[in-house]
C-alpha cells in the first residue's frame, strides 16, 4: 500500500539526489530509509530508481510515483496548515445574518475593523428578511445571527451586545407630538411603516401592540431605514425604530420621536451562535469588536445590564 511517507521519501530522494541527503532531510537514518524503499519496491514488485546511476535516475515506476507526490503532497500540506490554523483559532467561517437594515450603521464599521485582525476567517453577510435565521443557524447554513428576538432553542446561545430604546418616529407637526409618550391605543388610527418582516419578529407588535390588543389602521413596509424615515417625514405614516437608528435624522430636523410607553420600550440586541461555538477565539473577538464599535459609533445605547 502506498502511503504518504513513501511519497515524501521519493520526493526527498529526488531533491537530495542520494540516500544520505534524503535521510538527513527526513531526519531518519540512511539504513531506515533504504529499508523503507526496499519494502515498498517489494510490495509493488518494481524497482523505483537505479541505485548505481550518477546522478540518481528514477525508473518509470518511480517517475509515476513522483508525479503522484507532486499532485497530492501540496494539497495534503495545505490542508495540514489550514487545520493547524483552525486548531489555533485563527481560521474559520463567520457567515452573519441580520434582521434589520439599520444594523449596518454599526456592523459595517465592525467588519472593517475585524477583517485585518482575522484575515483567514471567511466572512459573509446576508439579510434575514426572506428566511428564518435561527433555524438556518441550527442547520449550520449561517454562523451568527444579529437579533433582538431571542427564542428558547436547544443548541443556540445568545450573547448580548447592547441595550437600546425603541421610539416612535413621527413627521414634523404630527398630532402625537403633543404627547410625552405614546400609548398603544394611540396607534389604532395610524399607518405603521416597518421593515418587511413578519409581525412576530417586530418589537412594536410583540412587546407593545399585541399585549394591549391594539392593531394599527394600516401597515406598509420599506426595506431601507432611510426610505422608512422619508416616508414618515412625508406624512405617510409612523414608524418604530431603535433610538440610535434615527439619531442622524433627528440631528437634521427631518423627524421627531416619542418614547413608546411611560417607561420606554427597551430591548437588547444579541449575537446568536450555536452552542459550543461562542468560545471560538475569532467569534469572541467579533463580539468584543462589535460592542466596542457600537458604543463608539451609536448614540443612546446602554450596556445590557443597565436595561430594565
Amino acid at each position: 500500500m502506498i502511503e504518504l511517507r513513501h511519497l515524501r521519501t521519493l520526493r526527498a530522494l529526488r531533491e537530495a539526489g542520494n540516500l544520505a541527503g534524503a535521510a538527513d532531510h527526513l531526519h531518519v537514518t540512511q539504513s531506515a530509509l533504504s529499508h523503507q524503499i526496499k519494502e515498498l519496491e517489494s510490495q509493488l514488485e518494481v524497482t523505483l530508481f537505479h541505485r548505481k546511476s550518477r546522478p540518481l535516475r528514477f525508473t518509470p515506476a518511480g517517475e509515476r510515483l513522483l508525479t503522484l507526490a507532486d499532485c497530492l503532497l501540496p494539497e495534503v500540506e495545505a490542508a495540514e496548515q489550514d487545520i493547524a490554523r483552525i486548531a489555533g483559532g485563527r481560521q474559520g467561517r463567520l457567515h452573519i445574518a441580520i434582521e434589520c437594515h439599520s444594523c449596518f450603521e454599526w456592523l459595517m464599521p465592525t467588519l472593517d475593523a475585524y477583517r485585518p485582525r482575522w484575515p483567514d476567517v471567511e466572512l459573509d453577510l446576508s439579510l434575514a428578511f426572506n428566511f428564518e435565521p435561527l433555524p438556518a443557524l441550527l442547520r449550520g447554513d449561517i454562523d451568527l445571527v444579529i437579533t433582538s428576538d431571542p427564542q428558547d432553542l436547544d443548541g443556540v446561545v445568545y450573547v448580548p451586545l447592547f441595550g437600546y430604546q425603541g421610539v416612535l418616529v413621527l413627521g414634523k407637526g404630527h398630532a402625537l407630538l403633543a404627547r410625552r409618550y405614546i400609548r398603544p391605543s394611540d396607534l389604532a388610527g395610524e399607518t405603521l411603516i416597518t421593515y418587511p418582516v413578519p409581525e412576530a419578529r417586530l418589537d412594536i407588535y410583540r412587546h407593545f401592540l399585541d399585549p394591549a390588543g391594539v392593531r394599527p389602521a394600516q401597515r406598509r413596509s420599506a426595506e431601507l431605514t432611510v426610505m422608512l424615515v422619508q416616508l414618515v417625514a412625508s406624512g405617510r405614516g409612523v414608524a418604530a425604530l431603535p433610538n440610535w437608528a434615527v439619531h442622524e435624522f433627528l440631528q437634521r430636523g427631518e423627524v421627531e420621536v416619542r418614547p413608546l410607553g411611560r417607561k420606554g420600550l427597551w430591548g437588547v440586541l444579541y449575537a446568536a451562535v450555536r452552542t459550543g461555538q461562542q468560545s471560538a477565539p475569532f467569534l469572541q473577538d467579533f463580539v468584543e469588536q462589535a460592542r466596542a464599535t457600537s458604543f463608539h459609533t451609536l448614540t443612546g445605547i446602554r450596556p445590557c445590564e443597565a436595561v430594565g
